[in-house]
């Protein structure tokens, strides 16, 4: 890993261009990737326009609006599906890619458990593999319904 780079200096004019531009493209990539399913950038590309999104955000809190891409979660379901409403939200995982973000993720973890600052953590990582996310509902021992997560909130059913 290495050290969470800074954002170079900039200026609050070239920030909100900056921001303006990203918000844009970071909404044509969910599009295509949660709407049509068509992905035209990688992953590590994508993980990348977020992350200077949020460092942007970050040195300039009055960017952070409430439409801002940071506080969404995947995409609309898609007018192809009949649309679920999900009865606990489905929510992201954070990224990280920085040994100063570990520091912080394990930290948060310590103040929510209430331990002290150099307590011991076991922690189990794992390589994210991509797919689809869904929530499951049976009732007595039945699948009855398939959701993709959507927006978080409403998602598409997808039951067979």
């Amino acid at each position: 890993m290495t050290t969470k780079p800074k954002a170079p200096k900039l200026t609050l004019a070239k920030a909100q261009e900056e921001h303006a531009r990203l918000q844009a493209e970071i909404a044509e990539h969910d599009r295509r990737y949660h709407g049509e399913d068509a992905p035209i950038i990688s992953d590590a590309e994508y993980d990348a326009l977020r992350r200077r999104y949020t460092e942007i955000e970050e040195a300039f809190p009055e960017l952070a609006s409430a439409d801002s891409a940071n506080r969404k979660v995947g995409a609309a379901p898609s007018e192809k599906f009949a649309k679920v409403r999900h009865r606990v939200p489905m929510l992201s995982l954070g990224n990280i890619f920085a040994d100063d973000e570990i520091e912080e993720f394990c930290a948060r973890v310590r103040r929510f458990l209430g331990l002290g600052e150099s307590a011991p953590l076991d922690v189990v990582a794992e390589a994210k593999i991509d797919g689809l996310s869904c929530s499951l509902r049976y009732e007595n021992g039945e699948l009855v319904q398939a959701a993709t997560r959507g927006d978080g909130y409403e998602g598409e059913d997808v039951t067979a």
